[in-house]
């Protein structure tokens, strides 16, 4: 009797033992599931975060965007003179100043020089009338696009880039520095090109009165010690909520506040490196637009 007593309690401590391990299996997987259900819910939410950074979604500049499409680049090298001369020069409200210098050159030709920043503003705006005028004499090549810096004024302001692009011509050098990205690092913008030693001598020496109007200020232009230029000679504002290649294709049409605001600058720019080339190529140095234009440039200073 003892002996099916002692049988029986020890099958219910079997079988108690048999529930608590089923029990504590039950419990562990449903934990499974849960931590399974939560990573999958942290890789899908992770995943929709990189397809909007990447793929979707508003995006936002942050550094070069990338090279200047060929159409984008022979879209700004064949403007037709047509479109040059409906606009002309009447409506610019800046132009380069006449300064009293030395020669600026490189190579034995006279130079263009600019020097501004990608999160500029101001800068992305200039970009478009000097690429213009300067490819009526070169050619430029690896020009990136970019825009605007989104903190600043004119937010996005697309543009193009020199960092990086060189310019062949018979008649004169080109450098460009892009001394940021449009990418905020702590209080400021990512370092990008360094000038050279002569050129931020022409900078500093330059860019303030009575050569300009402000000390410092991006863009700045110098075109071969002859002219100089501080700041937008437009607003930005005229480029607002336009792709690259929106912009381009206004420029076709002289009767767009873009081709009005970009060509008639850069009919000033033209006629200021005519006076460098010795008035070469005459295909474009005896245009009406920019005989007209070199009226627009400031008297000498300095």
């Amino acid at each position: 009797m003892a002996r099916r007593v002692e049988q029986k309690a020890a099958a219910r401590e079997r079988i108690a033992a048999q529930l608590a391990a089923q029990q504590q299996a039950e419990r562990r997987r449903r934990l499974l599931l849960a931590v399974g259900a939560v990573v999958l819910v942290v890789v899908i939410v992770g995943g929709l975060v990189t397809i909007r950074l990447v793929g979707g979604g508003k995006k936002t500049a942050t550094g070069p965007s990338g090279a200047a499409g060929s159409g984008l680049v022979t879209a700004l090298s064949s403007i037709p003179d047509s479109a040059f001369a409906a606009v002309g020069s009447e409506d610019v409200k800046a132009a380069p100043s006449a300064i009293t210098a030395p020669a600026l050159t490189a190579g034995g030709k006279p130079k263009v020089l600019y020097i501004g920043a990608e999160f500029c503003p101001y800068c992305a705006a200039e970009r478009w009338p000097v690429t213009v005028a300067l490819s009526r004499f070169g050619t430029f090549s690896n020009l990136g696009t970019t825009h605007s810096a989104s903190e600043d004024v004119f937010p996005n302001t697309a543009t193009l880039s020199f960092h990086g692009s060189t310019y062949t011509s018979q008649y004169l050098a080109f450098t460009g520095v892009e001394t940021t990205t449009n990418e905020m690092v702590g209080n400021g913008y990512k370092p990008l090109d360094t000038p050279t030693a002569e050129d931020q001598k022409t900078f500093d020496t330059y860019n303030k009165p009575p050569y300009v109007e402000s000390d410092g200020s991006i863009p700045f232009i110098d075109l071969g010690g002859k002219f100089v230029n501080s700041g937008a000679t437009y607003s930005p504002e005229v480029l607002a909520g336009k792709t690259q290649e929106q912009i381009a294709d206004a420029l076709k049409d002289p009767s767009t506040p873009i081709a009005k605001a970009v060509l008639a600058s850069a009919n000033v720019y033209t006629a200021a490196i005519c006076k460098l080339t010795d008035n070469q190529p005459a295909k474009v140095c005896s245009t009406e637009p920019v005989t007209a234009a070199a009226a627009k440039l400031g008297s000498a200073k300095g």
